[in-house]
């Protein structure tokens, strides 16, 4: 078992890349690359692992199945976060997160992930105008090397 604070140290060193992995509606597994990190969840404080995304074919899946995967490599190191996963976005509002709550937490999921950003006005707009969600997984089972 590994702990969510030697995940973070994969998040520094491989800029936050983790490969995503969610169940589509015949149960084969829909995969792509993310920036993630491991931030604390914004209404339990517990750790959970955590990305942005938009569009229809992950969000639908997380949605509707949100069994998943979160795998961090830096190297041949590499660990795996299995959970539940949970989304807070514009379609899908939570009661504890308001618009202003949900426009500080995808900059603390984009800056625990390793990024940064010249103009953040410019950044919460685009992340507005495309819809973007955060999602939060708890930890069920983790592992790795």
């Amino acid at each position: 078992m590994i702990n969510t604070g030697s995940i973070a140290g994969l998040v520094r060193e491989n800029h936050g890349l983790a490969v995503v992995a969610t169940l589509r509606a015949d149960g084969s597994i829909q995969s792509s690359l993310v920036n993630a990190a491991v931030i604390d969840h914004p209404t339990s404080a517990d750790p959970v692992a955590a990305f942005v995304t938009y569009g229809p074919v992950k969000l639908a899946n997380l949605r509707a199945r949100p069994h998943t995967a979160v795998t961090f490599t830096a190297g041949w190191r590499w660990a795996t976060i299995e959970g539940s996963a949970e989304v807070i976005g514009p379609d899908d509002p939570h009661p504890d997160v308001d618009a202003e709550r949900l426009r500080l937490l995808l900059r603390e999921v984009f800056v625990g992930a390793g990024g940064t950003h010249d103009n953040w006005s410019v950044y919460d707009r685009v992340m507005l105008e495309q819809r973007r969600a955060v999602v939060l997984v708890r930890p069920v089972r983790m592992y790795g090397s």
